[in-house]
């Protein structure tokens, strides 16, 4: 009697962190902010003329454009301030030459923890020239960069869609400067 009820605790004690876990990993994930977007057959009912979508319009506006080594260039088309405490620049790493260019290892920064993780985007930071501090890619539990990771050749005229977060700084700083390795500079507006 004693060792059934040895064992089912043992079962229960391993199922509950595992149960936890699954639950955060659901949480953290499930989150998209497509939530407040308004329901397709609301918006086209509103008005019969075509209007692209709000995805649509941030992919045609940039906030700014970073020059890179071999054609690559970083159009950021987006900088979003989250309700979570961070801060998620979004935008698309183009190839503009003429052959296929392989990505820098330099772009995923010079920290062992996030260089172990593949290629990515973890080298680059935000920079508050006002408040004099540097933000640099978040990362999660296991020390993997929350960007854009896993990429190693870009074919000529190909365009991948890339992200980065950070942490958010305080609400009164809008306006930022972006820095990855190997690129130009560029200043950024952050909304939200």
């Amino acid at each position: 009697m004693s060792m059934g009820f040895t064992a089912k605790t043992r079962r229960r004690l391993v199922a509950l962190p595992v149960a936890i876990g699954l639950a955060l990993g659901v949480a953290a994930c499930g989150g998209s902010g497509d939530d407040e977007r308004p329901d397709a057959s609301v918006s086209s009912s509103k008005s019969s003329e075509s209007k692209p979508d709000a995805q649509e319009e941030a992919s045609e506006e940039s906030l700014a454009e970073l020059k890179g080594p071999s054609g690559l260039m970083l159009k950021v088309t987006g900088a979003q301030r989250d309700s979570g405490g961070f801060v998620t620049v979004s935008g698309e790493l183009k190839n503009d030459g003429s052959e296929t260019v392989t990505v820098p290892a330099q772009l995923s920064g010079n920290e062992t923890e996030i260089i172990r993780n593949g290629r990515s985007l973890g080298g680059a930071t935000l920079v508050d020239s006002k408040g004099k501090k540097r933000y640099y890619v978040l990362r999660d539990t296991d020390g993997r960069p929350l960007t854009t990771t896993n990429f190693s050749a870009v074919k000529a005229g190909e365009t991948l869609p890339v992200f980065m977060q950070f942490p958010a700084p305080p609400a009164s700083t809008t306006e930022m400067t972006l820095q990855l390795p190997m690129f130009s500079t560029a200043a950024i507006e952050i909304s939200g």
